[in-house]
Parts: C-alpha cells; structure tokens; sequence
C-alpha cells in the first residue's frame, strides 16, 4: 500500500476556512431538526464553495475508513484534507435534499419505475435518510432490513455452518494480518516507533502459526496420506489457539496508539472473541488426516455454536466469505427500503464522489454494489416476505445524469447543480 504525504495545495486548502465548515454544519443541523428546504439563495451562495471542494479533492475518496486517491490507490496522510473531505460530504448532502436535486431524482425514478411496471417512489428525501452509513455488524442489517429477532436466529443458524469453515476462520485471519503487515512496512519510512518494531515481529509470528495449521488436501500431495505419529501422553508442548490469542493481545497493546493502524487493530480486536472460543483446540500439523480434520471440526463446531447473530467476529467472516475481505463497507447516503409494489420493495443506498471520471463513478458503483448486495444476502436468508430490489445512487457535481448496470442491478449517477 504506498501512501502519499501532501504537504502542498495540490488536495488541500491554502487557508482554513472555518465558516466554510461551520456553515455546513449549522444548515446541515437545522435541516435535520425542522426539516425545512432551505432558501434557493442559499444554495446559490454555497455552490462555489462545494465546487471548490469538488475542485481540491479530485479524484479522491474515503475507502476503508481513510483517505485514498482512487486513481492509484496510494492512500492521503493528512489530516486536513480529511477535514475537506468530511465538509465535502456534508455539504453534498445538503444538496441532495434540495428541491432541484429531488426532482431531477424523482424524474430518473419515475422513468426506472415505469419501465418495470412499479410504482415511482421518493427517496434520500428526508435527512435521516442523507446519513452516512458504517456497514459494520449484522445489527446494522437488520435495523435497516426490519429483521425481527427470530428472522435474526434464523440467519445466524443459516450462515454460522458457511462462514465458520476452517479455511474461511484462517483465511479471514491471514487477510487482516496481511493487511496490517502491508501497512507497518509501508509506515517504516517515516522512521518505525519500537511499538510498531515489535508489532511488525508479533505480526510474522501469527502468520507463522497460520501457515502451521494448513494442511493440503490436494490430490497431488502426500499430506492427506500422514499416518499419525507415536501417541501423544503430553499435550503441553503443542501449540493452541490461544498461543494465537495472547500474540493478539500482545499486538493490540504495542500498536493501539498508532492512528493510522487503527483500522486493522480494530479488526484484530474484533478476531479475538472467536479465538477465546476455540483457545483450547489444539493445533498439530504432524499428526495424521483423520487427528487434523478431528481438530478442524473442532474449530468449525465452537465458533458456529458460540458466535451469536450480533457478533462483529461473525460479521467479518462473511464479509470474507462473500468477498474475499473483512474491510466494513462505508455508505455516504443510508437511504432506506421503499415499496414499489404490493410484493417488491427497492433498497436504495447513495455514493457522493468528487470526479465524474469513470475511475471514480465505477470505485463508487462497486461499493454501493458490496453494500446492497450483503443486505439482499441476509434478506434472502431470513427469509423475507416480498423480492428485493436494489438500485444504488451516485452524485457529483457538475456529472451528467445517466444510469449504468452491473451485476444486474441499476445505478444512477446524478449532477449536482443550481
């Protein structure tokens, strides 16, 4: 992962303009209380200033929590631009709910419903609906979903048995550990703090352990063919999961102060409520196939018995299960489930991007696409009344309106004018 300094104006303000952000907030709290539409003059005078921002922040997004030039994927350190990019997206929503911007969407709206024979609906209208939106728990899906507490039981009963497999438990470990790897060697220029040192050394250590519990099963190996070794009478030399569990602690306490590690710590915090569930498993590559997968099993059967429905740690894995990884999907507009007919709903969710460049509208289509599709998992799973439909919403300023497809499912792009 390389990251980018910026020192210059290249992303950033040449001053602070604190009535910029200040505004922002004032017209952003006053929406949300009487949820009033503000005067057309207001919009006017702030339009330059979102255009501004637009200008600065080209070609620039949060994804993952931190700031990253979408084009090269080199990720900003710099905490103003940061600032920018949150009054950015603060402002942009408030000029989603104005009245030019609603209509043009209920236009683009109407047209998607009529050509499916659906019912038109208005949606992103009111604020609470404008809210960002940190897809990160299974209760997080369920509130928007309106899952009842026995349709949750069934969907932790449903995917527990899928996402609790030993190969997806190691995998989604190794993903983050990789990840965090990655991170620290990209941080050593800036000169390592001995936290970091010693983080860099826990993190070979538990990769180590990982790559010890991997067996292959390849009809081409000899592996699967191991006969056990001599009976083992003391198990006090062997490895367990949680030898794995205290390097865990031991690097949350040598990188929790470090900011910009905060994202994989948190995630290694996360890890740790299902390595406490399986810590006396233990872990022996040297024994044979049938002892191995016996231990594999054991994995498997405590973390889908103990991980409940509300789990972060159960969480992760399905992000990992379904797309490879265990970064939590951010969302710019929450927008919400509509009805469209009598057995058809539509969860619409909302991207707000500074560039109309096709780098940056597909970044934003692929995450609304990961964020709309783990929703209709769990839909689907909990058995839902009704089909869902999804349609993401993308905003710029300046874009020009049209609407793409993929994987099936529709997205808008929408300008943003006065």
């Amino acid at each position: 992962m390389a990251y980018r300094v910026i020192n210059g104006a290249k992303h950033v303000m040449g001053k602070r303009n604190g009535a910029v952000k200040l505004n922002v907030m004032l017209y952003h709290a006053s929406e949300e209380s009487h949820g009033e539409t503000l005067p057309a003059e207001w919009y006017r005078k702030a339009f330059p200033k979102l255009t501004k921002l637009t200008r600065l922040l080209k070609d620039v997004d949060f994804a993952d929590g931190r700031l990253v030039n979408i084009t090269d994927g080199s990720v900003i350190v710099n905490a103003r631009a940061e600032h920018k990019m949150v009054a950015f997206k603060s402002l942009a929503r408030v000029f989603v709910g104005s009245p030019l911007v609603q209509q043009t969407l209920w236009n683009n709206v109407v047209a998607w419903s009529s050509g499916r024979g659906c019912n038109p609906f208005v949606c992103f209208s009111k604020t609470g609906e404008r809210q960002p939106l940190v897809v990160k728990s299974m209760s997080v899906v369920g509130s928007i979903l309106n899952i009842t507490a026995q349709q949750r039981q069934t969907v932790r009963v449903k995917i527990c048995p899928q996402v609790t497999q030993h190969g997806i438990w190691t995998g989604a470990l190794e993903e983050i550990l990789n990840g965090l790897k990655c991170e620290l060697e990209c941080l050593d220029y800036q000169g390592s703090s001995k936290g970091m040192r010693i983080g860099q050394q826990i993190v070979c250590s538990c990769l180590k352990f990982l790559a010890e519990t991997s067996v292959s099963y390849d009809d081409d190996s000899a592996s699967w063919m191991h006969l056990s070794t001599a009976k083992v009478t003391d198990s006090s030399g062997l490895q367990k999961w949680e030898d794995l569990l205290e390097m865990f602690n031991d690097l949350i306490d040598c990188l929790k102060d470090d900011r910009e590690l905060l994202l994989y710590v948190t995630k290694v915090e996360v890890m740790k409520e299902g390595l406490s569930q399986i810590k006396d498993v233990l872990v022996d590559k040297s024994i044979g196939f049938k002892e191995v997968r016996h231990q594999e099993s054991l994995v498997h059967k405590k973390l889908s018995k103990t991980l409940g429905h509300s789990s972060k740690c159960l969480f992760t894995l399905l992000l990992y299960y379904l797309y490879g990884h265990v970064r939590d999907i951010e969302v710019d507009l929450s927008g919400g489930l509509y009805s469209i007919s009598d057995k058809s709903l539509c969860l619409c969710m909302g991207r707000i991007v500074t560039s109309d460049e096709d780098t940056m509208i597909w970044s934003g289509v692929k995450q609304l696409d990961r964020a709309l599709g783990l929703f209709k998992f769990v839909w689907e799973t909990a058995g839902m009344e009704g089909v869902l439909q999804l349609q993401g919403h993308i905003w710029c300023v300046g874009a020009e309106n049209r609407t793409l497809t993929y994987r099936g499912n529709t997205f808008f792009v929408h300008g943003i004018h006065v």
